[in-house]
């Protein structure tokens, strides 16, 4: 919303691409995740209320909820298990169960922040601030959870007696 300032604009790109998504997956006839059909719940309902409300600080506070919501579901011991290469699966699979942890606590951590940069600042900043922060963290916490799972499995590849070889975690 702060780059075009249109809040039915806003909420009905988010609606789309949520549909979009699911249609796309469905269309390829691939399963469509729980958290991918919390998701489109979510999106309808809360541009709904947005809609309905036309106010600023509900759009503001949403995202708390909704990191909230998110955080709870990966609270699921295992859930990043189907995303991972089998050797991450064979080399680090305790690791694989505490990055979901770690995951969820990044959720209800920018929960917490989206709740205070809502209730402190105007929609520019708040816009701009979580815009950042939410790919930002993203991206942060995926490579380093990718280093980490790649150092101690290699180790623990090597330690096994495996030969000095490169370990590859993309299937090749």
């Amino acid at each position: 919303m702060p780059l075009t300032h249109n809040l039915i604009l806003a909420v009905a790109l988010g609606i789309a691409l949520a549909l979009v998504q699911i249609t796309w997956r469905l269309a390829r006839r691939e399963k469509v995740d729980a958290l991918q059909w919390i998701s489109l719940v979510l999106v309808i309902a809360s541009g709904g209320a947005s809609l309905a409300l036309h106010s600023p600080i509900f759009v503001m506070l949403k995202p708390s909820v909704i990191y909230v919501l998110v955080g709870a579901a990966m609270l699921q011991k295992g859930w990043m298990v189907r995303y991972m290469p089998a050797p991450a699966l064979e080399y680090v699979p305790d690791l694989i169960i505490i990055s979901g942890y770690v995951w969820a606590g990044l959720m209800f951590f920018s929960a917490i922040l989206n709740l205070i940069l809502a209730l402190h600042y105007d929609v520019i900043v708040w816009g701009s601030l979580m815009s950042v922060w939410g790919v930002g963290s993203k991206f942060a916490l995926f490579f380093a959870q990718y280093g980490v799972m790649r150092f101690i499995g290699r180790r623990r590849h090597l330690a096994r007696g495996a030969a000095p070889s490169r370990l590859q975690y993309s299937g090749s």
